[in-house]
């Protein structure tokens, strides 16, 4: 009896005569997650992905990194055997024996994908289950609140056998690469890395720019950021991180404009340096992570301040969910513990005491009309520094 892992996946079906090429694509990606692995199978049929691992002892490993493949919807480990209906029988009653304990309520689900199999679905469903009774007298027939529920399917390359509550989930969404690319600002904080997230999960490849205020910022900031986009890059493969000095910008804004609106004209200059960043690599949006209301920046007459500088699409997967949420959702992928470590980033650095929380961009432009937009700009653009970042080594 041979143990595999039989990947589901869920949005990919109503893609109608587009659906071969976002499951090539999501089946790519997954060869692509497990590449350092020896001695893999990745295989499609029936809408489903099976992979197979000569040593077996490596398939909790393979589950984890699965996980984070966009565009899976379910995960299960499953016993493959002959579609013999006593090999069948024998192998749910072994392979799930650890959940069928005395006095558990249980049930049988069968799927037979296999149309030429001589049983029907409930057939098979009487048969494993009165050999389970046979078996262990002292379970518990429930099909409407059971414990746990032996899943069969009857597919073209076997039958597969799982417990239901051993199925794992996926992130879901659409597999990257389907969905264009996009640029993502990336602070150390805790909300940027969400929001990538977020958006990479509807298919989207993402790109990070952060800015550093060097020496105002420590070389420790900037190793967060990237310890942050190694962990989005468990989830996307890569990232391209492109590291913008920002302290000469910085410096001239605090000692030209006034101060409650240095904020946002910082604000602006990162927008405007962000777009030549994405449009130089054919990204197609901005992506930031912010949220109305939670930062005086972040007010809706202040975001249309910072809008105004762009002409590309500004993308808030964040714009309506509340700092609890966000913090939820950094715990589930993982980035919350590294955002939270003590180094600051540029966004914390010459904050004015009392910033504007309802500015006017005509009020914005004239106090930002002393400063030499395009030539702070263009030097900054020159002194960029890029890395490919992939997962963390011990993913």
């Amino acid at each position: 009896m041979k143990e595999i892992i039989m990947v589901k996946y869920g949005e990919i079906i109503l893609k109608g005569l587009n659906r071969p090429v976002f499951e090539n694509i999501l089946v790519k990606n997954i060869k692509n997650a497990l590449k350092n692995i020896d001695n893999i199978s990745v295989r499609k049929a029936q809408a489903t992905i099976y992979i197979e691992a000569e040593n077996e002892n490596k398939i909790d490993l393979l589950v984890e990194r699965l996980a984070k493949v966009f565009g899976i919807v379910s995960i299960a480990r499953a016993a493959v055997v002959e579609k013999d209906m006593e090999t069948i029988k024998q192998a749910a009653l072994s392979y799930c024996s650890y959940r069928l304990d005395a006095g558990i309520r249980f049930k049988v689900e069968a799927k037979r994908a296999d149309k030429g199999f001589a049983l029907k679905s409930p057939e098979i469903c009487t048969e494993v289950g009165g050999y389970l009774l046979e078996n262990n007298p002292k379970l518990i027939v429930d099909v409407h609140n059971p414990d746990t529920v032996v899943k069969v399917e009857i597919r073209d390359f076997g039958a597969y056998i799982y417990c239901e509550e051993d199925k794992r989930a996926g992130q879901g969404g659409m597999p990257i690469g389907t969905g264009s690319r996009a640029t993502l600002l990336l602070s150390g904080g805790i909300d940027s890395p969400v929001a990538g997230h977020m958006i990479a999960k509807r298919g989207v490849e993402i790109d990070a720019v952060n800015f550093f205020s060097y020496p105002y910022t420590s070389e420790r900031a900037k190793e967060k950021v990237v310890e942050l986009a190694q962990i989005i890059a468990q989830y996307t493969s890569k990232i391209n991180l492109h590291i913008v000095p920002f302290t000469d910008i910085q410096l001239e804004i605090r000692d030209k404009c006034p101060e409650e609106h240095m904020t946002l004209i910082m604000r602006r200059f990162m927008m405007r340096i962000a777009e030549k960043i994405a449009a130089k690599n054919k990204s197609l949006a901005l992506v930031t992570g912010e949220s109305v209301g939670q930062v005086a920046s972040q007010t809706m007459a202040a975001l249309n301040v910072t809008n105004a500088v762009v002409d590309m699409p500004v993308l808030r997967p964040l714009i309506g969910m509340d700092k609890e949420e966000i913090i939820a959702r950094a715990r589930e992928i993982g980035t919350f513990e590294t955002s939270i470590l003590p180094y600051e980033d540029c966004c914390t650095v010459f904050t004015p005491k009392h910033p504007t929380t309802n500015p006017k961009i005509s009020s914005i432009e004239k106090s930002e009309s002393v400063l030499d937009v395009d030539a702070l700009v263009d030097e900054a653009m020159q002194s960029i520094e890029t890395m490919v970042v992939y997962p963390q080594a011990d993913f």
